[in-house]
């Protein structure tokens, strides 16, 4: 299994993308803020699967992967590094809109809000390639099983994940209201979360291989 060290610094890189605004956020706060904490959580169960799916896949091809081919291990790496650069833009980029500010939706049904969230996240093409790029940087073919420490790092992402969204979900509609009206903390948040993905993409382009 992965060693200690990997798997906190997986799960810090894990924390910062869960709190980066992206499709997965979006979706999840305006079904609990339109429809209901039940609908979040039903949306976030969809999400959930999605990320099941990609883990499985992600883990079965890295462990082909890292057996035929070692050394794509550092274009991985910069892969990962220039993605996570990315993030950081988007959380900081001028005209960024809170995930808070949405605008009034229909009601789903249970069915089809599941089925929304599902799609949402098997159709975002960040977390096949944080998978893809990010996944593989924390994996020690010395450490045992490739296929198993994708695993274990996989089902620790969507732990987080699902722990962070479930607060979410719960605090969306409070959440909002208390950032109507004050703009400067979303700044504040915007520039956290982009200061610190950015740390984190020049962390992994300049530390060696594995």
């Amino acid at each position: 299994m992965p060693d200690l060290s990997s798997l906190v610094a997986f799960g810090l890189i894990a924390l910062g993308m869960v709190l980066t605004p992206g499709p997965n956020m979006i979706y999840i706060i305006s079904r609990s803020i339109t429809q209901g904490r039940v609908a979040g959580m039903i949306s976030l169960a969809g999400v959930v699967l999605g990320f099941i799916v990609y883990m499985l896949c992600a883990a079965f091809g890295i462990t082909a992967l890292v057996m035929a081919v070692p050394y794509a291990y550092d274009a991985l790496r910069f892969g990962g590094a220039l993605y996570l650069l990315y993030l950081a833009w988007q959380a900081v980029k001028p005209g960024g809109r809170s995930p808070f500010h949405v605008k009034a939706l229909p009601k789903d049904s249970p069915g089809k809000l599941f089925a929304m969230g599902f799609l949402t996240n098997l159709l975002n093409p960040k977390i096949a390639v944080m998978y893809l790029s990010l996944l593989p940087q924390f994996i020690s073919p010395e450490h045992g099983s490739v296929l198993l420490q994708s695993l274990i790092l996989g089902s620790t992402q969507i732990a987080i994940s699902v722990s962070v969204n479930t607060v979410i979900v719960t605090l969306a509609g409070a959440i909002a209201v208390f950032l109507a009206g004050r703009p400067a903390w979303l700044v504040a948040q915007r520039w956290l979360m982009g200061t610190v993905l950015a740390g984190l993409a020049l962390r992994m382009a300049t530390e060696a291989r594995r």
